[in-house]
């Protein structure tokens, strides 16, 4: 399997995990458009006037992973977010959340809740 099914793969593997946990999917692959300096955000989900946005990250070991989401992609990430939210403003008043999502394949994935904050 080449790099890129198995990143669909894994995103395929984090949604269904979402939806397992009762979350509800608003998005996947969300990009905001030119000129926002904001990158793609993974997927988008929402729990309990929660609004979660996600990335998706899998490698050899979760821990690998996890040093692969760097500063600059959660800020992008950040500007992402704050666009979807202009965008959609039913979510404005609900708490906002940076999640990750590590997958080491087969099967180990880690749902780490609060991965990084827009501070």
């Amino acid at each position: 399997m080449n790099n890129y099914r198995r990143g669909k793969f894994a995103e395929l593997l984090a949604t269904l995990y979402m939806l397992c946990h009762g979350y509800r999917i608003i998005g996947r692959n969300y990009i905001t458009g030119r000129g926002t300096k904001a990158g793609e955000i993974d997927l988008i989900c929402h729990k309990q006037h929660t609004l979660v946005f996600m990335e998706i990250k899998q490698r050899q070991t979760t821990e690998k992973a996890a040093y692969a989401i760097s500063r600059t992609q959660q800020q992008r990430i950040i500007r992402g977010a704050q666009s979807f939210i202009k965008l959609h403003p039913q979510y404005k008043n609900d708490d906002i959340q940076f999640d990750a999502v590590l997958i080491a394949l087969p099967f180990d994935i880690r749902h780490i809740k609060n991965a990084w904050t827009a501070d």
